[in-house]
């Protein structure tokens, strides 16, 4: 458990190394069989969601922060009732629309980024990302709105990814002891935060222009599932804490990677830029599933069997958490030669294989906000090369983990040497519509 803790990618490394790609963990929170074996997954994904429990499996400690009905910690009809509720608000024309914002805000913010001084890269993506949830997702473009809830959410999601944090509310004997006055700061952050959200899904319901929005709030307000009900004020927020925890620190964590692998090799960032600058974007998407492939933020995927269930010739007793291992099924030799290497190229004209490259999941309950993620990192990463001249602050990072996702060690230390004027163009998501 410390090492998997501590050192994360060493160990799952000489686990594999050792017993291949089919292998059980004893943990303290129970034994985990961790899964390389693209065939295998595909089972696992493709299994009765009533024996192969994603919601059960993700529940601890996400439930405090996320909420009990949160998408990602249900299962059976409650899920799909969600997740039918959520898909239209994924939609790929709807997404269309958030690429001028996305690139508005990237704007916005490199404005602010210093010229011949080191900075991390992460920080900076994270503040784009999160102001990409808060106008996208949430819809709050007044000024003084945006503020208050940026100052309740951030101290909120900076819990959320400490190691210690997610330890003491993982374990009710810490949240009584050691880890007392963490957990007493995170349930006032967290009723600070829920405050806020509260009273923006009250201002939203009171509004008459919200039939008329596009931001994924007013989406989900007017869905219906099939007997003609709305989510509650709870289900709501739940969702939208989801949608902010699960796509703000992984897609701002996997720019922040892209830009570390390509700053370290010149030539691709070279092509990159060229075919940038000719509105073409075949290589970027290749870059960016490469990214995906080696340096994925999430290490695995849980789900926790209701029943016993065979899986290469083993009974896999009712209880245990079966996990496809990301990490090491992204590192299979025999589906990708070389696999540490950054090679870009090897996704250019082969798609990407559903069970063996699978950085959000699969299955029914593949990641939801995928197509909002992939098109975020296709936006802001071409907006970042167009306004700066930027160079690695130092040698590539090697990975480290926080809380649930692996992040660059040193936060993606870089430096801009130059910077361009940006062509504004600020337009609202309830204006668009």
């Amino acid at each position: 458990m410390a090492e998997w803790i501590l050192r994360p990618v060493p160990f799952i490394e000489r686990c594999n190394e050792r017993y291949g790609d089919f292998f059980a963990v004893r943990f303290v929170l129970g034994n985990i069989l961790w899964i390389a074996d693209p065939d295998v997954i595909k089972r696992v994904f493709t299994g009765d969601p009533d024996v192969l429990h994603a919601g059960e499996g993700n529940a601890a400690p996400l439930e405090f922060i996320m909420g009990p009905n949160s998408v990602l910690l249900l299962d059976e009809p409650e899920h799909m009732r969600q997740r039918k509720l959520m898909l239209p608000s994924f939609h790929g024309e709807r997404m269309q629309r958030y690429g001028d914002l996305m690139r508005e805000i990237t704007d916005r913010d490199i404005d602010d980024w210093p010229v011949g001084a080191p900075f991390p890269l992460r920080k900076r993506t994270q503040a784009i990302t999160l102001d990409v949830i808060m106008r996208a997702v949430f819809g709050v473009d007044d000024a003084e709105r945006l503020a208050r809830l940026r100052g309740a959410l951030t101290p909120l999601l900076d819990m959320g990814t400490r190691q210690l944090a997610m330890i003491v509310i993982a374990f009710p004997a810490m949240r009584r002891t050691l880890g007392k006055r963490i957990w007493n700061q995170f349930m006032r952050r967290r009723a600070e935060a829920d405050a806020l959200i509260y009273d923006e899904i009250r201002r939203r319901r009171d509004d008459p222009s919200t039939v008329d929005r596009d931001d994924v709030l007013s989406i989900l307000l007017q869905a219906r599932d099939e007997d003609g009900n709305a989510m509650t004020d709870e289900e709501l927020r739940d969702e939208l804490v989801t949608l902010l925890l699960a796509g703000h620190e992984t897609t701002a964590t996997s720019i922040s990677w892209a830009f570390d692998l390509l700053l370290h090799h010149p030539h691709k960032l070279a092509r990159l830029r060229e075919e940038v600058a000719a509105g073409q974007d075949e290589y970027l998407d290749a870059v960016i599933k490469e990214t995906l492939r080696i340096r994925p933020v999430v290490p695995g995927v849980v789900r926790k069997l209701t029943a016993p269930v065979e899986l290469r010739g083993y009974e896999i007793p009712a209880g245990t958490r079966v996990a496809p291992n990301i990490y090491l099924t992204h590192m299979n030799p025999a589906v990708y030669p070389e696999p540490k290497r950054f090679l870009p190229e090897r996704f250019l004209g082969n798609g990407a294989d559903t069970y063996s490259w699978i950085p959000f999941g699969g299955g029914i309950r593949r990641c939801l906000g995928a197509s909002f993620a992939l098109y975020e990192m296709k936006i802001v990463i071409p907006a970042i090369l167009n306004r700066v001249e930027i160079e690695a602050a130092g040698p590539s990072e090697r990975i480290t983990r926080r809380a649930i996702t692996f992040a660059p060690h040193a936060d993606g230390q870089v430096l801009v040497t130059a910077k361009r004027p940006a062509e504004r163009r600020v337009e609202s998501l309830a204006s668009a519509a």
